[in-house]
């Protein structure tokens, strides 16, 4: 008996659940779900078996056939903070088991959006964010990636809003009355102010990738297979629409690079403001975050990130979040091809550029603690949102990278349709990897270290910065600032966000106030729209204690809820010596902000202020 996985209490010696079927009642004023979790292993099984809960409360635990009580116990009293408590469950010959739970309103999975934080300002939401460890908290789990699931979902909703799910749409009806499941009285399960949708996902899927969200939903037609849905705000939807416009041209791009696309549609929904990420690759329905509505189609690229998941992360999966570089790390390559396709060598190169410089920031932040510029890591007793960072994704794609340079990118190609083949619909862990790529590319070991750039921290010394005109051009420029020449007019006439985001992060840490008002007084890249552009500029100005930009960075930081912005400004604010105004600052703002972020992103922005402030 041993644990699958440092972050779950599932047990390598029970059995994996193969198909999960839900019944939820979505009670808005409480916010919370009641649920009844039906659990099918592949055969008949006697003795223990431990599940992952977090804040659920249990109420019972049923054999479904006879309906008759399973003995269950939940330990450790005390939560565990980061694994939450394990369900064990005794089963006497049983295939199936079923388990009344409900959520609370703080389940780190769930955001209950009131009407006034939504656009339309009318209906509540909700929605879930499940990576890496939060479906727990919305059902008992094997919360693990090594443990792949079907599942089919009743979602009884108000009458006035409508559900979308990672999974396949079946219908959406009537409440009948032999449904409920016990999760509720019948006569509530079928008020005349309810209606069910039902979903069902045919294909395994690791937990993290359940997904749904619930409020006043629109949609646009946007290809053969992809829709945008969001809010029912024509604005907001036609944003998108215009956009994502060239969704399904990246989808084609994908299948030539890395074979059949198998999950049937690439539908979108762009969530409010407060979604901590900017994509999640959830099957079938990728969540977006709105900064992502750039309005030059630069958004895209997040797009493409999260499309290429739908190969490398969704198809095959890590293992547990040690080997999480095995998701991000290819999907950030792929991402890459993607965008060169569509977009070009030059729009690829700045994108190298940007995350270049991401890994090497990332590489100063870690630099305490070294662990976490490993591409395989240990995890054990730390929570995977406090170092979720880069470097699984620059430093697994510099590694990506490393071998196309090697072998050519021909036969890297011809490599990754194999592997994707091989491996598709499983978990997998970094010496599966390895040892795939010894046995298909021979010899593989003797050019590169494979050691180094798998278990060695920092940046290897074969990594590589990208080479281009345009990239050298912005770095160039860049590196003049400092002697204090700001770029000219003509210079920039043709910069988008990306190329602006580059050049800002290429300044030095170091600038004079002077200088920073200068440079926006020019170009105006505090009131950029582009949220990239403008963090980026907003952290420059904080360095630099201009403190004419704080309104702008208190705004910002109350209307989105993107972690890779809060992040930075927080740390910027309050990092450092004699910073006791900021902090003060940074505190008022977050205690005003924070019922507008998501809980992971709440506990992200609290550790930041724990540490410093």
């Amino acid at each position: 008996m041993a644990p699958v996985d440092p972050h779950s209490f599932a047990d390598s010696a029970h059995p994996f659940t193969t198909h999960i079927s839900l019944t939820l009642y979505f009670d808005f004023p409480s916010s919370t779900i009641s649920s009844a979790t039906l659990l099918s292993l592949p055969s008949p099984y006697s003795g223990p078996l431990t599940l992952d809960t977090r804040s659920l409360s249990v109420s019972s635990v049923l054999d479904p056939l006879s309906l008759s009580q399973l003995p269950f116990s939940l330990s450790p009293s005390q939560p565990d903070p980061i694994l939450g408590q394990s369900l064990t469950i005794s089963l006497s010959n049983q295939t199936q088991v079923l388990i009344l739970s409900q959520t609370s309103p703080l389940s780190s999975a769930l955001q209950w959006l009131s009407p006034p934080q939504t656009f339309n300002k009318t209906h509540p939401f909700v929605y879930t964010q499940c990576q890496s460890i939060h479906a727990r908290s919305i059902f008992p789990c094997q919360d693990t990636p090594a443990a792949r699931v079907k599942y089919s979902a009743k979602l009884n909703i108000p009458r006035q809003l409508s559900a979308v799910m990672a999974a396949r749409h079946v219908e959406r009806r009537s409440p009948l009355l032999s449904e409920a499941q016990g999760v509720c009285e019948d006569s509530v399960w079928c008020g005349d102010d309810r209606m069910v949708e039902e979903f069902v996902m045919e294909q395994p899927i690791p937990p993290y990738l359940f997904a749904f969200a619930v409020g006043e939903l629109g949609f646009r037609e946007m290809g053969p297979r992809t829709r945008v849905y969001a809010e029912a705000v024509p604005e907001v939807l036609d944003a998108a629409a215009t956009e994502f416009a060239g969704t399904e041209e990246m989808i084609q791009v994908g299948e030539r690079l890395f074979g059949p696309y198998d999950w049937e549609r690439f539908d979108l929904l762009v969530l409010p403001p407060s979604f901590p990420y900017g994509g999640m690759e959830n099957p079938r329905m990728v969540f977006l975050t709105p900064t992502v509505i750039k309005g030059d189609a630069s958004g895209a690229q997040v797009v493409a990130h999260e499309l290429a998941h739908s190969w490398t992360g969704n198809l095959i999966t890590n293992k547990n979040n040690d080997h999480f570089w095995l998701n991000e790390g290819f999907t950030t390559y792929a991402e890459r091809r993607i965008v060169e396709a569509v977009q070009g060598e030059d729009i690829a190169a700045l994108n190298i550029g940007i995350g270049w410089r991401g890994l090497v920031e990332e590489m100063e932040r870690f630099k305490d603690n070294m662990e976490f510029t490993k591409l395989k890591t240990n995890q054990a007793g730390v929570d995977p949102d406090d170092v979720y960072s880069q470097v699984p994704y620059e430093k697994g794609f510099q590694f990506l990278w490393r071998i196309e340079r090697q072998i050519g990118r021909p036969a890297f190609d011809d490599f990754l349709k194999k592997y994707i083949a091989t491996f598709k619909f499983q978990s997998i862990d970094t010496d599966m990897f390895l040892n795939f790529l010894k046995a298909n590319i021979p010899g593989i070991e003797n050019e590169i270290d494979l050691k180094l750039w798998t278990e060695g921290t920092g940046i290897p010394p074969d990594a590589m910065e990208p080479v281009s005109n345009i990239y050298s051009k912005i770095v160039s420029l860049a590196n003049a600032f400092n002697q204090g020449r700001m770029p000219r007019e003509d210079e920039v006439a043709d910069w988008k966000g990306q190329e602006w985001e580059l050049y800002l992060e290429n300044l030095p840490k170091s600038v004079e106030a002077s200088q920073v008002t200068a440079l926006d007084a020019r170009y105006r890249l505090s009131e950029s729209k582009d949220y990239e552009v403008r963090v980026a500029f907003l952290q420059l100005a904080i360095s630099a204690r201009c403190r004419d930009y704080y309104g702008v960075v208190e705004k910002t930081l109350k209307e989105v809820g993107r972690m890779k912005y809060l992040r930075p400004l927080y740390t910027t604010l309050v990092q450092g010596a004699g910073k006791e105004e900021e902090k003060v600052f940074a505190r008022r703002v977050f205690t005003e902000a924070c019922d507008c972020y998501h809980p992971i992103a709440q506990g992200v922005a609290e550790a930041i202020l724990a540490k410093h402030a």
